[in-house]
């Protein structure tokens, strides 16, 4: 994949991301934002912050959340970015992480 092929669905991975965590943050304590080519979730109580950037170099999306860096890499046959190690998908470990987080289940 190049570059310009990254950045689009990376771009186009994003911002699906951001309306899921927008939508669940209707009915739970979080805000998302995205800016910049970054996507932030933030939460009050307890007090904390996710951050999902794309890493261009590497081609990869990460996720810092729960003092933990992740790092997703796409896959063509599941036309997602995901841990290459557990096979999941971005929006599922971003889901897990914000329940996580709350303590209750959050559906992406």
């Amino acid at each position: 994949m190049d570059d310009q092929e990254f950045q689009r669905r990376a771009g186009e991975t994003l911002d699906a991301l951001h309306r899921r965590l927008t939508a669940a943050a209707e009915t739970s304590d979080f805000e998302s934002d995205f800016n910049a080519g970054a996507l932030t979730i933030e939460f009050e109580d307890p007090p904390a912050k996710f951050v999902v950037s794309p890493n261009s170099p590497v081609r990869q999306i990460w996720l810092s959340a729960h003092s933990r860096s992740f790092k997703f890499a796409w896959d063509e046959a599941r036309d997602a970015f995901v841990l290459p190690d557990s096979g999941k998908t971005l929006i599922e470990v971003v889901g897990e992480a914000v329940a996580r987080q709350l303590g209750e289940e959050i559906v992406l």
